[in-house]
């Protein structure tokens, strides 16, 4: 099986096109002051949400075969959650260690 190079550039011409789509409110988030730590997690685990709930729907529209779903537009969605959810974990993590970093330290 050989992957023909027409194949690949239609590939990518619609993923640039998806890109073109986007809005930039939705690449950059706006800062609104100085929030509190608990309103900036709040607010990352519900962009996280938000991301995986966009896949889940656009992975099953693709599934039921729903016209205008493209397999291009539906990976893009699903590797964003899965980026953004790796992210969010690994800050968690650190939160766990940094937590228990100080509560180890000598008083």
């Amino acid at each position: 099986m050989s992957i023909q190079s027409t194949d690949i550039n239609s590939v990518l011409s619609q993923i640039r096109q998806l890109q073109q789509r986007q809005s930039p409110a939705e690449d950059s988030p706006q800062l609104k002051g100085a929030g509190t730590f608990g309103e900036l997690m709040s607010d990352a685990l519900n962009r996280v949400n938000n991301d995986q709930q966009q896949a889940a729907s656009s992975a099953g529209a693709f599934a039921r075969g729903e016209p205008g779903t493209e397999l291009a537009e539906v990976m893009l969605s699903l590797n964003k959650a899965q980026v953004s959810f790796k992210a969010m974990a690994e800050v968690r993590n650190r939160l766990v260690s940094s937590y228990q970093d100080i509560m180890n330290m000598p008083i």
